[in-house]
């Protein structure tokens, strides 16, 4: 029994049951390809060495699965207008003109399609990265061929158009360093309070939670520059990555007991107030507020 026949049987017209076939395969497609990029997913998941090769895996099933849906979605929808006897001809050479003028006023959509395929391809963001991109830093929430979604330490979501993207500054990749300025007094001693670092570094590498997050001895470049009332002292962490902010705030933390313990003064910024001269050269009285 032929379809034709089948349909006069069920009373049914045969371009309805063409169409009704062309949906059901293309939702068997549909379901099939989903499947077959979860297996492909898990398989790549079960080999990959790290947990940035995972992320970056979930990623491109994402940006396939979109893929797979427009395409099979673009193809029945298609078949169906033309069982409908729609004809497909006109409609193609429409849209190639209205896609023309609509290009010019597209552009910056088209941008965003290529410059987050090139993206996706270079391995440059994944999902649940940190990055800072058109002047917003967050994790990578969501990624799409047209654009970004961020959400930042407030929890605040950003929608960023891939088009807009001209540098991708990665903070989850390998390693990362916690750079640390420490301000002293410039009466203190500078071998005394890099000592004191070097103790301190020591103490927290061996910390058995934040000992963990530390892949390397504390780095201490010395004296970075001299501030208006302190003398800046510059050291840096190797760490894993995205815990470069906790190492940094623990050292920050058991420095100031550190500090505080050994007579190490912490400055406040010092202020010379000048009174002023006439036009003889002499400087009037300085007030002070006297208690009551």
């Amino acid at each position: 029994m032929n379809i034709t026949t089948f349909s006069e049987y069920l009373h049914i017209p045969t371009e309805v049951l063409h169409v009704v076939i062309i949906l059901t395969l293309a939702w068997v497609l549909m379901v099939l390809s989903r499947r077959l990029i979860r297996m492909l997913r898990n398989y790549m998941n079960a080999r990959a060495d790290s947990a940035e090769e995972i992320r970056r895996i979930e990623t491109l099933a994402r940006v396939f699965r979109y893929i797979d849906t427009m395409v099979i979605s673009l193809v029945a929808g298609t078949l169906v207008l033309s069982e409908l006897g729609i004809s497909i001809a006109p409609i193609l050479g429409a849209a190639g003109v209205v896609g023309l003028a609509v290009g010019f006023g597209a552009q910056s959509l088209i941008k965003d399609y290529f410059n987050g395929f090139f993206m996706l391809l270079e391995n440059q963001i994944r999902q649940g990265d940190v990055v800072e991109v058109s002047g917003k830093t967050g994790v990578v929430e969501d990624i799409t061929l047209r654009y970004v979604c961020l959400r930042d330490y407030e929890g605040s979501v950003h929608y960023i158009p891939n088009g807009l993207i001209t540098t991708v500054t990665n903070k989850s990749r390998g390693y990362a360093y916690a750079v640390i300025d420490l301000s002293i007094a410039y009466r203190e001693s500078v071998d005394e309070a890099c000592e004191i670092m070097l103790q301190v570094g020591k103490q927290l590498r061996s910390d058995e939670i934040i000992g963990k997050k530390i892949l390397d001895d504390i780095e201490i470049a010395g004296v970075q520059e001299w501030g208006d009332s302190a003398a800046v002292l510059r050291c840096r962490f190797k760490t894993v990555a995205l815990e470069q902010w906790g190492v940094r705030r623990e050292f920050l933390r058991q420095m100031k007991d550190a500090f505080d313990a050994s007579g190490i003064e912490i400055p406040y910024p010092h202020l010379t107030v000048y009174a002023g001269q006439d036009k003889q050269g002499n400087a009037p009285a300085f007030r002070l507020a006297m208690p009551e």
